[in-house]
């Protein structure tokens, strides 16, 4: 766990980092897939990326971007997670529309569940040896003061399906009540997990994840990347994490 004094150094540090892992991905493969997730946190990651000059030497022509979940309103809406990320980054990116893959819209034409079926297949259509989504190489997610990570919330079944790739949301704890969302096990699926909190409200989650608790209890505790998993916090966050575990970025 990299832990920053924080969020303006937080969300710097690890755009930073996210471009050089990039150069690196894209020198070994012919393209990459990203996860992207909603909040101010990742907000401010992806206006740190947009801001770099370093960004230049990305070609993103070769990225794909996806999202762990997404809020089922209108397209265009500012309650949508892909509303945040056009706005931070991906605008200014001029990237192929094949290239941003977007959870369906609440005005799509589509139900809460034929949304979930399409975005399962197009998870598939780019699967590699027949898997039923890609192996993302690095996966952004937040956590909820509650645990929470994507849609997936504790208490509730949505941690615990294995059979499907996406999951339609009824009766969110959190607004919107309805919800789309990757599963536990593609997630899992995903070469490297990056966790990017901040705040002290995120301190017992963070706390409770690392000391092995139930991810039926806390949702963050079960997920791991395939290679590696990282938690990027401010020092507020880090509050009841052991000394042991913290390695400051500062």
């Amino acid at each position: 766990m990299l832990v920053h004094p924080d969020k303006g150094s937080l969300a710097s540090s690890v755009a930073a980092r996210f471009i050089t892992k990039m150069l690196d991905i894209l020198d070994d493969q012919p393209v990459a897939h990203v996860v992207l997730t909603g909040g101010s946190m990742a907000g401010a990651v992806l206006e740190s990326i947009a801001s770099s000059p370093a960004r230049t030497s990305i070609d993103w022509s070769r990225v794909h971007f996806w999202w762990g979940d997404e809020r089922w309103v209108p397209a265009g809406s500012e309650e949508r997670n892909d509303w945040i990320a056009d706005r931070a980054l991906l605008d200014d990116l001029d990237l192929p529309d094949e290239n941003v893959h977007r959870f369906p819209a609440s005005d799509s034409g589509q139900t809460l569940d034929e949304a979930a079926v399409a975005f399962a297949a197009e998870l598939a259509e780019h699967g590699v040896d027949g898997a039923d989504a890609p192996a993302f190489d690095i996966t952004f997610l937040g956590v909820g003061p509650d645990g929470h990570i994507a849609s997936l919330f504790p208490h509730r079944s949505g941690i615990q399906v294995t059979d499907r790739t996406v999951i339609a949301v009824r009766n969110s704890p959190k607004p919107p009540p309805e919800r789309l969302s990757l599963t536990r096990p593609v997630l899992n699926a995903s070469q490297r997990i990056w966790f990017v909190l901040s705040g002290a409200d995120k301190a017992s989650a963070l706390g409770l994840a690392l000391a092995g608790a139930s991810r039926d209890e806390v949702p963050v505790a079960g997920i791991k990347g395939r290679r590696r998993t990282v938690f990027f916090v401010d020092s507020d966050a880090a509050a009841e994490v052991p000394e042991g575990l913290i390695a400051r970025d500062y």
